[in-house]
C-alpha cells in the first residue's frame, strides 16, 4: 500500500483545493455514478455543500467548480478562463449540460440547486457535498440517485462510506512501503539508500508517472511562477487586493541589474516573490500545482526556485526536490490531515513547509535524518496555525503567509543540516500533536470565516 508522489502533487486549477478541486471532482465523480439511472429519466439535479464548504465556497469558487464538474470539466485541463464565463452563462440560462452518456441538458438554477449552507455540517463529516438527481413524476419529484461526498484536502475526495479513511492508498506492492517518519528512516538505514532513491523505486513500482512526469510538475509550477510575476492588478473577490509581485520582481530584477553591493538576502527576497508570485495566481483561479494544497501551494515552488536559482539547476536535483517532498507529504497524507476545515492551517501551510524544509536538506546533501529534522522543524513551529480567511477568500493571510512558510522551510533545512539528525522530538510525534492541537481548536478558526482575523478585519 502506497502513496504516489503524484497523488501529493497534482496539475489543478485555484484558488483551493478543498473547496475548488474536491468539488469539481466530486461532481465528476456523481456523474460518473449516474450511469446507474435511466438519463432520460433525469430532470434536475440538486448539490448541497456543508461545512467550511457551505460557509467559504463562494470565495473559494466552489459553485463554478461544482457547475463545470457536472459538464465534465476535471481540474488538470480545464480552461480557466473560460470557467468562470461558462459558470455565468449557467447562471443566466439556468441549464447545464450534464456530462452523462450521451449528454444531456437539464435545468439548473445556482439559485436554489447549489445550496450553501453557512452554518450547517453533516454529523461526522468534515467538508461534506450532497448530489441529488431527481425525475419529474405526476405525483412530484422522484429520488433517482444520492451520494454524499468529502474533500479531505489536497483535492482528495472520498466518497460516502468511507468514513475514518483519510485516503485510500493504492494497493500495488512496492518494495519500500512507509506509512511514518520512523519506517521511512528504518528503510532508509537498513537498504542504505537516500530517501528520493526510495521513493523512486516506490514510483516505478506503482506506474503512476516517469522522470519526465516530475519534470513536468516543475515546469507547471515554473510557468506559475513566471506568470504571477508578470501580472499585475486587483485580485478578484472583492476584498481589492493588489498583486504585489510583479513589482516586487520587477524592482529586484532592476536592483541586480544596476551592479550595486550586493545584498546577502537579496535570495530571500526572491524566494518571497516566487511564492507571492503563485498564491496571487492562485487566488485568481489560475493554474497550479497543488502542493500539498492550493492554499499553501506558493511554497514548494518557491524553495524549488530557490534551489535552481541558487543551488544547483540539473533535472536530476529537481526529481530529487520533488520525490523527497512528495515522500514526506505521503507521510501526513497517510496518517494525518492536509485539511484546513480540519486541523487548521497548521495541516496545509505547516506541511507544505515541512515537505519543503525537507526536500532542501535533501539536495544540499543531508543524511536521511537531518531530512526529517528539517522536516519536524518545519512543522513544529508552525503548530496552532489557524485558518481564519478574511472573506472566506484564500488572499488575507494566505498569500503572504506561504511567503513567510517558504523562508522558514529554508530555515529549517540549514538548522537541520547544522545538527547530526538526532531529534528531541521526532516528525511523528509533532504530527500527533498537530492532529490533537486541531482536535482543540475551536471550528471557528478552521477555514469558516468566523474567527480571527475573518472577523476583526473591516472589509472595505
Amino acid at each position: 500500500m502506497a502513496i504516489s508522489v503524484f497523488d501529493i502533487f497534482k496539475v489543478g486549477i485555484g484558488p483551493s483545493s478543498s473547496h475548488t478541486v474536491g468539488p469539481m471532482r466530486a461532481a465528476g465523480m456523481f456523474v460518473g455514478a449516474l450511469a446507474q439511472v435511466d438519463p432520460s429519466a433525469l430532470t434536475r439535479v440538486k448539490v448541497e455543500l456543508f461545512g467550511s464548504l457551505g460557509a467559504t465556497g463562494h470565495g473559494h469558487g466552489s459553485e463554478p467548480a461544482v457547475m463545470l464538474g457536472l459538464e465534465g470539466a476535471a481540474p488538470e485541463t480545464v480552461d480557466t478562463d473560460r470557467l468562470p464565463v461558462r459558470a455565468r452563462e449557467i447562471a443566466e440560462l439556468r441549464e447545464l449540460v450534464l456530462a452523462t452518456r450521451p449528454a444531456r441538458p437539464i435545468r439548473f438554477d445556482p439559485a436554489h440547486d447549489l445550496v450553501l449552507h453557512r452554518n450547517r455540517r453533516l454529523t461526522g463529516r468534515t467538508n461534506a457535498m450532497t448530489f441529488t438527481a431527481f425525475s419529474r413524476e405526476p405525483r412530484g419529484e422522484l429520488v433517482l440517485l444520492q451520494r454524499t461526498y468529502r474533500s479531505i484536502g489536497g483535492g482528495f475526495v472520498l466518497a460516502d462510506g468511507d468514513e475514518g479513511v483519510r485516503v485510500v492508498p493504492d494497493p500495488t506492492p512496492v518494495p519500500f512501503p512507509f506509512r511514518s517518519a520512523a519506517d521511512l528512516l528504518t528503510l532508509s538505514h537498513d537498504h542504505r539508500l537516500a530517501i528520493p532513491r526510495l521513493s523512486w523505486n516506490n514510483e516505478q513500482a506503482l506506474g503512476r508517472g516517469t522522470r519526465d512526469d516530475l519534470l513536468h510538475l516543475w515546469r507547471v509550477m515554473d510557468a506559475c511562477i513566471a506568470a504571477g510575476c508578470a501580472t499585475s492588478g486587483v485580485l478578484p473577490g472583492g476584498l481589492h487586493v493588489r498583486r504585489r509581485a510583479q513589482r516586487l520582481a520587477d524592482d529586484l530584477a532592476a536592483r541586480d541589474a544596476a551592479g550595486t553591493a550586493p545584498d546577502p538576502l537579496a535570495a530571500i527576497d526572491w524566494l518571497m516573490v516566487w511564492a507571492l508570485a503563485v498564491n496571487e495566481q492562485n487566488a485568481a483561479g489560475g493554474r497550479v500545482v497543488t502542493a500539498p494544497t492550493n492554499g499553501a501551494a506558493g511554497i514548494v515552488p518557491a524553495v524549488l526556485k530557490y534551489v535552481t536559482r541558487y543551488v544547483r539547476d540539473d533535472d536530476s536535483t529537481v526529481v530529487d526536490f520533488l520525490l523527497t517532498a512528495g515522500a514526506v507529504g505521503a507521510i501526513y497524507q497517510q496518517t494525518a490531515s492536509i485539511s484546513g476545515a480540519e486541523v487548521g492551517c497548521q495541516g496545509e501551510v505547516g506541511v507544505a513547509c515541512s515537505m519543503a524544509a525537507a526536500a532542501l536538506c535533501q539536495v544540499l546533501g543531508g543524511t536521511p535524518a537531518q531530512v526529517l529534522n528539517a522536516a519536524e522543524i518545519g512543522l513544529e513551529h508552525h503548530l496552532g496555525l489557524t485558518c481564519d480567511p478574511v472573506g472566506g477568500l484564500v488572499q488575507i493571510p494566505c498569500i503572504e503567509r506561504n511567503a513567510v512558510a517558504a523562508v522558514q522551510a529554508v530555515t529549517a533545512a540549514r538548522l537541520a543540516l547544522g545538527g547530526d539528525g538526532v531529534q528531541a522530538v521526532s516528525l511523528d510525534q509533532v504530527i500527533r500533536t498537530m492532529m490533537q492541537t486541531g482536535a482543540d481548536m475551536s471550528v471557528k478558526y478552521k477555514e469558516t470565516a468566523r474567527g480571527g482575523l475573518a472577523v476583526n478585519i473591516v472589509e472595505c
